[in-house]
C-alpha cells in the first residue's frame, strides 16, 4: 500500500524515514527529495529493486541510474582506480550538484543496467536525503517521473506519474528549494584524462575548471583528439566507437531534473 509522509513534521518525518528504511530492504521502491528535484530511489546492491525502478519511469537497461551516496568516503567503497583530480573535484562540490562517472569496483555483486563497467557518483547537498542515505547505505536513484514527462519537485507531482508503483512518498516541499528552475547536476566523466563534462548542469564548468584547469567542456576535444580528427582522411565515413558516457547522460539538462537528471538520471 502507498503512503505519503509530510516530512515538514517532525513526526511524520520519523515515521516515513523508517517506512522509506524498510521498504528499501524490502526492495521496494521509495520517492524522496533531492537538492536538485524528487527522485526515485531503490536499494542500489538488489537487481530486482533497480529492474523495478527502471520499470516504474518506463525506462530500459540501457539508461542505468545513478547511486546517491550519503558521504565522500563512500566513494572507495564502489568505485577503483580514483584519480587525485576526482577526489579534488568531490571535496570541492559535495554535497551537492556533482555527479562524477567512475570505473565500479569488480567486486561488487549490483546490476545497475548497462553501465560498461562504470557508475556515476554523487552527495545530494539535502537533509532528507542524506538522513535517509545514511539510515539505507548507497542508493540507485533517477528523477521521480515518467520518462519523458517532466521531473516531480514535489512528492505529490511525482505521485501522479508513478502511482502504485512506489510504497513511500517522503514530501518535503518544494524543489530545488531556491528557484522555480529544475536544474540537473553536471555531470563529469572520471574515466579517462583529461576529465570530461557530458552534460551541463548545476555547476559550472568555470567553477570545474577552478579545481581541475584541464577539464574539458561538453563537446570539446583534447589535443589529441583533435590531432587525430586532422590527420584522418576525408573520405573516411566510420562513426567513432560509442563513448562510455552516453550511458550516462540521456538528454538535455531541462529534461531530468534531479538526481542526475532524465539524462541518465538524476
Amino acid at each position: 500500500m502507498t503512503t505519503s509522509y509530510n516530512c515538514t513534521s517532525e513526526e511524520q518525518r520519523a515515521e516515513g524515514l523508517e517506512h522509506a528504511q524498510r521498504a528499501i530492504n524490502e526492495k521496494k521502491c521509495i520517492v524522496m527529495p533531492t537538492d536538485t528535484v524528487y527522485g526515485i530511489a531503490a536499494d542500489a546492491f538488489s537487481p530486482q529493486a533497480v529492474t523495478m525502478l527502471l520499470v516504474s519511469k518506463g525506462r530500459g537497461r540501457h539508461m542505468p541510474p545513478p547511486v546517491l551516496i550519503p558521504r565522500p568516503n563512500a566513494l572507495d567503497g564502489l568505485a577503483t582506480d580514483v584519480p587525485e583530480d576526482a577526489r579534488k573535484l568531490a571535496e570541492a562540490f559535495w554535497p551537492g550538484g556533482l555527479t562524477l562517472i567512475f570505473h565500479a569496483q569488480p567486486s561488487l555483486d549490483w546490476d545497475l543496467g548497462e553501465t560498461r563497467g562504470t557508475v556515476a557518483l554523487r552527495m545530494p547537498d539535502d537533509e532528507i536525503a542524506l538522513e535517509l542515505l545514511n539510515r539505507t547505505g548507497p542508493l540507485a536513484v533517477s528523477s521521480a517521473n515518467r520518462t519523458g514527462q517532466p521531473a516531480a519537485q514535489t512528492a505529490s507531482e511525482a505521485r501522479t506519474q508513478l502511482a502504485e508503483s512506489v510504497e513511500v512518498y517522503l514530501e518535503g516541499g518544494f524543489r530545488p528549494v531556491v528557484g522555480t528552475e529544475s536544474v540537473a547536476s553536471t555531470i563529469v566523466d572520471a574515466t579517462a584524462v583529461p576529465f570530461r563534462v557530458v552534460r551541463d548542469g548545476a555547476i559550472s564548468l568555470e567553477r570545474l575548471r577552478e579545481v581541475v584547469p584541464g577539464l574539458l567542456g561538453l563537446g570539446e576535444e583534447g589535443p589529441e583528439a583533435a590531432g587525430e580528427a586532422e590527420a584522418a582522411p576525408e573520405t573516411s565515413t566510420e562513426p567513432a566507437p560509442e563513448a562510455v558516457t552516453e550511458n550516462h547522460a540521456e538528454g538535455p539538462v531541462s529534461g531530468e531534473a534531479a538526481v542526475s537528471g532524465e539524462t541518465r538520471a538524476e
